[in-house]
């Protein structure tokens, strides 16, 4: 698979913060799909630190393993995997709210080597939900120029009140401090935590959120990043 834009590592955080920024406007908030009956595929992405390394918060160079996974997307059933041993100099630390730095470039060569372009990536961390407006299913979204949805197992930004802890697929939305909606908080699974869901790019928040319903199933976290989060560990 092609990647559409380059993908700028930056040295510091402030130049981290100015390339969100720039970014930022390409992002497309609004969805190629009106139904979710037009997507046909859907991969889950995510990476896993090796067991002997440490996760170099400070940068340095760190083995990452990174997995995507195809689904198809009415059946869940899986089309393709591609798993990479990631080996590289990361100049830039570990820093909540600028993960896309770190992990992008090791999820974006696995995606290099995909011979299936999916109709949607999801993310393993955040859209729109973010201090800046730019977490990295936003971020890579834009690079790839796909649409994309973050689905992440913790809050990163915004107030939300629980969902109704006995009843899957319920959910309330998530918002910054100007009461802005900026992703939905789901009951993936019944008295479970729940999970955050947040548009990346050409996605909307509804179709976002309907898309990350359907690929539930028994466990917590939806079947794109279960599967590629599995891969990974691997």
């Amino acid at each position: 698979m092609k990647i559409k834009n380059k993908f700028e590592i930056p040295m510091d955080v402030r130049e981290a913060k100015i390339i969100q920024q720039n970014l930022s406007k390409k992002m497309i908030p609004r969805s190629d799909f009106e139904d979710v009956l037009q997507i046909k595929t859907i991969a889950g992405c995510d990476i896993s630190y090796s067991k002997n390394e440490s996760y170099c918060e400070s940068g340095g160079k760190s083995e990452i393993y990174a997995a995507i996974v195809v689904l198809d997307f009415n059946t869940l059933k899986v089309l393709e995997k591609v798993k990479i041993k990631y080996k590289g100099e990361f100049t830039f630390p570990y820093i909540p709210g600028y993960l896309s730095f770190r992990e992008g470039p090791p999820l974006l060569e696995a995606i290099k080597r995909l011979k299936i372009e999916p109709d949607v990536f999801v993310f393993d961390g955040q859209g729109i939900a973010h201090p800046r407006g730019f977490g990295i299913a936003s971020h890579l979204g834009v690079i790839l120029d796909k649409p994309s949805i973050g689905c992440a197992k913790s809050l990163l930004y915004g107030e939300y009140e629980e969902p109704p802890p006995g009843l899957k697929g319920a959910y309330t939305f998530l918002k910054d401090e100007a009461g802005t909606l900026i992703g939905t908080c789901m009951r993936s699974r019944v008295y479970t935590k729940p999970i955050f869901i947040s548009q990346g790019h050409r996605m909307g928040l509804r179709i976002s959120s309907d898309i990350i319903f359907k690929c539930l199933t028994k466990y917590r976290i939806p079947e794109p990043t279960r599967l590629a989060h599995n891969e990974a560990n691997k």
